[in-house]
């Protein structure tokens, strides 16, 4: 195994066990394990919180490109909590602005706020941008694969009961249909765990890679 690959192979493991353990962990709790009704096999239906399976690899991904250490930490953290509160209010004024069916009132608030995240750069280097925008789209991706409540009637009242089955408007044909500030939660806690593993998987690669010999 050549130098780089015995460089590359530790972070490489831990990453791949870590995408096990988190997805396997992430499904069970949304699915099986914290659900109304029992598991999804038994007809249960998840509950408004949800742990969102790809959303962590989002936040896991910018963490190690803002450098992988802990100065990337609260960079990445901090540019989760303002994406993800900019879409928090985005998200009401969207729906009060034009309501279903017509997208210029979202267009509109998310176009606003895409301005004032950049415009926040001249607070200085410590806040970072191209985390803060993906952060900001992930909680639009939840909201509009659960349903978009609040903007559409029909997912609104399902969304209200927590299952949206009737609506059909929500992910897996209704049946995880949340409201819009659980949706913010459960992306902003989801994107700490993306984080969190970031760390993880950078501390535990540090410890498994070979040390280079003292002359």
């Amino acid at each position: 195994m050549g130098a780089r690959a015995k460089a590359i192979f530790p972070l490489a493991l831990v990453i791949g066990v870590l995408s096990f353990l988190w997805t396997e962990f992430s499904l069970n709790f949304t699915f099986n394990w914290v659900t109304t009704g029992g598991a999804l096999a038994d007809g249960g239906v998840p509950q408004n919180f949800h742990l969102i399976l790809p959303t962590a690899f989002i936040s896991w991904g910018l963490f190690f490109a803002a450098g992988g250490d802990n100065a990337a930490f609260g960079k990445i953290f901090l540019a989760c909590v303002f994406g993800t509160v900019a879409a928090l209010v985005t998200i009401p004024l969207a729906y009060k602005t034009a309501a279903f069916p017509d997208f210029w009132g979202i267009a509109l608030w998310v176009g606003i706020f895409a301005f004032i995240l950049v415009m926040i750069l001249i607070a200085g280097d410590w806040y970072y941008v191209a985390g803060t925008f993906p952060a900001f789209a992930a909680v639009f991706l939840w909201w509009v694969a659960t349903g978009m409540d609040g903007w559409a009637p029909l997912a609104h009242d399902g969304a209200n009961g927590g299952a949206g089955g009737a609506t059909g408007l929500g992910a897996f044909g209704g049946l995880v249909s949340t409201p819009w500030a659980w949706v913010w939660f459960d992306t902003l806690v989801t994107l700490i765990c993306g984080i969190i593993l970031g760390i993880v998987s950078g501390k535990l690669a540090a410890l498994l890679t070979p040390k280079p010999k003292e002359a």
